[in-house]
């Protein structure tokens, strides 16, 4: 649970959770696009990457091969159990 803690402790990881809850199933270019376009994120590609591997390893996001495309999904699991941990 403490991956959880540290990746959501990130502001730019927290943003790209949002965009993922808007738009499931994006590609990394996809993910950068919407983090410039809608949030005026300066971050590189590769700090974005970065960012999304943090997040795979938290299991906050699952990701896949579609084709020559990583798509990137939203994975709520990791919350649930924070929220039957410490139910409101």
């Amino acid at each position: 649970m403490g991956d959880v803690f540290k990746a959501l402790a990130d502001p730019t990881r927290r943003t790209i959770l949002d965009e993922l809850a808007l738009k499931d199933g994006q590609s990394l270019f996809e993910i950068c696009s919407r983090l410039v376009m809608r949030h005026g994120s300066t971050s590189s590609r590769q700090a974005i990457s970065q960012h999304l591997a943090i997040l795979e390893d938290a299991g906050l996001v699952r990701s896949h091969r579609d084709g020559r495309t990583k798509v990137h999904q939203l994975n709520t699991d990791p919350l649930r159990s924070i929220l039957e941990r410490w139910p409101i």
